[in-house]
């Protein structure tokens, strides 16, 4: 059962997640402020980079009447308060001027000028501040912009999808593995990613379009390597690309994985169908773990991260 701090630690999340797409290249946070007696004063998120963070626009959604519960209210923030002056003013101190008795806080911000500064700067104010409520899924939320900022690089996404035989095409032909409702599932990653990437290969002979057409949002920006033409990471992370699918073949995703350069593996099989030949999967590496594994009809897609 939830404790009090982690339920309203969980609203924050969901809160977070509506600033998916335009808070980037800022991370996903979500605030809520609680009243003495347990009621849901005030609430915001990070709507858009540039603009108000989540612990302002909570603050200001706080209604004239109920100003006067802050000495006694608890704010609780799915990413540390940031310290530093950027395109806003720091949050730590617009906390500390409201005058909140209690900070909790989900997980510490990983980026260089904030580390713990935040957290700092409110003790030393005399406020107390709890820290790792639900820190596991706070930090999942923002794992693109941890690795962004931690690598120097994007969050790298390796896909594909294979039959019950673990081929990935029929005699080196494209075959549809996929279904209508999962190949929906993969446009709607495209709009939550920043780019998407194959080989020269897949692009000669597929000719994918790599859009979003199946789901609203934008398209992700469209990557070709080869030899000649390699993967630059630094290029991705001075345009702020802060993740990356990499589509195939399996030539491309082989060279990703034995340079152990990934951070999660999406894994489509058709369970129903099998062939008598052509291109095999790639194998899914020893320091892989399952985390999700979901069933859609006859096929089923398992998503692993490292260990």
């Amino acid at each position: 059962m939830m404790t009090d701090d982690e339920r309203f630690m969980q609203r924050c999340i969901q809160l977070a997640k509506n600033g998916q797409q335009n808070a980037k290249p800022n991370p996903m946070v979500g605030a809520v402020i609680v009243s003495a007696d347990g009621r849901i004063i005030g609430e915001g998120y990070h709507v858009r980079c540039g603009e108000g963070h989540a612990e302002v626009n909570a603050f200001a959604s706080v209604r004239r009447e109920d100003e006067a519960l802050l000495p006694e209210s608890t704010i609780y923030v799915s990413l540390e308060p940031c310290s530093h002056y950027g395109k806003t003013p720091p949050c730590a101190d617009l906390i500390i001027k409201k005058g909140v008795r209690r900070v909790v806080v989900g997980c510490i911000d990983e980026f260089a000028e904030v580390q713990g500064r935040g957290i700092r700067k409110l003790r030393e104010a005399g406020i107390e501040v709890n820290v790792g409520v639900l820190e596991e899924e706070c930090k999942v939320l923002n794992h693109r912009f941890f690795t962004f900022h931690r690598e120097k690089r994007p969050y790298i996404i390796l896909k594909w999808a294979q039959t019950a035989n673990g081929f990935i095409d029929d005699h080196h032909k494209p075959t549809q593995i996929s279904s209508t409702f999962t190949k929906m599932l993969s446009h709607k990653l495209r709009a939550e990613e920043d780019a998407i990437l194959v080989g020269r290969v897949t692009e000669e002979r597929d000719h994918p379009q790599l859009t979003v057409r199946e789901w609203e949002g934008p398209n992700p920006k469209r990557l070709v390597i080869d030899r000649a033409h390699p993967l630059n990471l630094e290029s991705l992370h001075s345009q702020n690309i802060l993740s990356l699918i990499v589509e195939g073949g399996a030539q491309t995703l082989r060279s990703f994985l034995v340079q152990n350069l990934w951070d999660e593996i999406r894994v489509e099989t058709n369970t129903m169908m099998t062939v008598s030949g052509g291109t095999r999967a790639p194998q899914i590496p020893a320091n892989a773990e399952v985390v999700e594994s979901k069933s859609y009809g006859d096929n089923q897609i398992i998503l692993y991260r490292k260990a």
